[in-house]
């Protein structure tokens, strides 16, 4: 029986994989950009809840991580269009299924990065805010 914290991550998984860059979860970046882009999706860090009582509940402003890359000529265009997909994806249903609250994407802040004999990476880390609410810590 997964946690409703994990069941939020992997259905916020499923909807990058839906998306034309390959997504990944917890993984390492591999040795090859996909031409569409690579998204890595890390489970971050839930916080310190929110706890109301009678009824006991628990209300999380978790912020997970999406790594966004490309590579390329027109990275900058690439990267663009990568970081839009994330957005529709995400306000096309902003409670993933019923599963949050909200689901809310905060701007990226991009980066070049070098790499030699090859075509420079443009990457960033997406954060995104799931609010949810869970009746204990570990549920």
């Amino acid at each position: 029986m997964s946690t409703l914290r994990e069941t939020i991550l992997a259905a916020l998984y499923v909807r990058l994989s839906a998306l034309p860059a390959t997504a990944l979860r917890g993984d390492v970046l591999p040795e090859r950009v996909p031409a569409a882009g690579l998204l890595i999706l890390r489970d971050g860090e839930p916080g310190e809840p929110e706890v109301t009582l009678s009824p006991l509940r628990y209300h999380y402003q978790h912020r997970a991580e999406i790594e966004a890359v490309v590579q390329g000529a027109a990275r900058d265009a690439a990267f663009d269009t990568l970081c839009a997909s994330i957005g529709a994806a995400l306000a096309a249903d902003r409670t993933l299924g019923g599963l949050c609250d909200w689901v809310e994407a905060e701007a990226p802040r991009p980066v070049d990065l070098p790499v030699e004999g090859a075509a420079s990476l443009k990457a960033a880390v997406i954060t995104v805010v799931l609010h949810y609410t869970t009746t204990g810590p570990l549920a």
